[in-house]
């Protein structure tokens, strides 16, 4: 309480008004502030769209933190949409995240490639429930996969459909690999991203198909009885 008034004094802030409360004050400048910082990080918003064995594959974020990533499609356009629905102030890039655009490429080559947790992401806007969920299931390796409910148990929230709703808010799929958690009872269990199941069932039968022929990665027995 004590220095907000001297702030107040030597700053001089547009927004000072002397009869309106402190609690405004401090709720306009802090306003103030936030918008001018969402205003910078607006301007370092990058993107990018490049074509796989797959379809077009999407990235978004700043230069140095991952925000987005949408699975291959045939139509590049559609990408953009999808990619830039909350992000319209991203620039194009071509060499946006250039080392992982060549693992993703990589992977639907067909060769085996478990993204590295090194890669920035950001979560901002996720509930500590959310961050936890999507956190936790970045951690699941290539061609393993997991329960709706292991999955609530290692977030230490035993809330199963809630797991799954989190899951569905997903942002940057493959790189945070929800495709991997499946039901309890062993069926497939949903997938929000466009494809839905086939492409859920399709990329699980991919690194199948890839460990099969790879000495890396963990037992694909579980793996295997799912989809076969």
């Amino acid at each position: 309480m004590f220095y907000a008034p001297v702030f107040f004094f030597f700053a001089k802030p547009k927004i000072f008004n002397k009869n309106l409360h402190l609690r405004q004050q401090i709720w306009l400048i802090t306003y103030h502030i936030s918008t001018i910082t969402l205003s910078k990080m607006q301007k370092l918003l990058r993107y990018t769209i490049f074509k796989t064995k797959w379809g077009y594959f999407g990235l978004a974020g700043t230069e140095h933190t991952l925000w987005r990533t949408c699975l291959p499609r045939p139509e590049p356009e559609k990408i953009r949409f999808q990619l830039l629905k909350t992000l319209q102030a991203a620039k194009y890039d071509k060499a946006f995240f250039r080392t992982l655009q060549e693992q993703i490429d990589a992977y639907f080559e067909g060769a085996y490639v478990d993204f590295s947790l090194d890669v920035p992401i950001n979560l901002d806007g996720f509930s500590p429930f959310g961050s936890s969920v999507l956190s936790a299931c970045r951690k699941i390796r290539f061609g393993q996969v997991i329960t709706y409910s292991a999955l609530a148990k290692k977030t230490g929230w035993p809330a199963v459909r809630a797991v799954g709703n989190a899951l569905a808010k997903n942002p940057l799929p493959l790189i945070i690999p929800c495709h991997r958690v499946i039901r309890s009872d062993g069926q497939i269990g949903g997938f929000s991203a466009p494809g839905g199941k086939k492409l859920k069932e399709k990329l699980l039968k991919h690194e199948l198909a890839i460990l099969t022929c790879s000495k890396d990665g963990p037992d694909r027995t579980v793996l295997r009885n799912l989809l076969l």
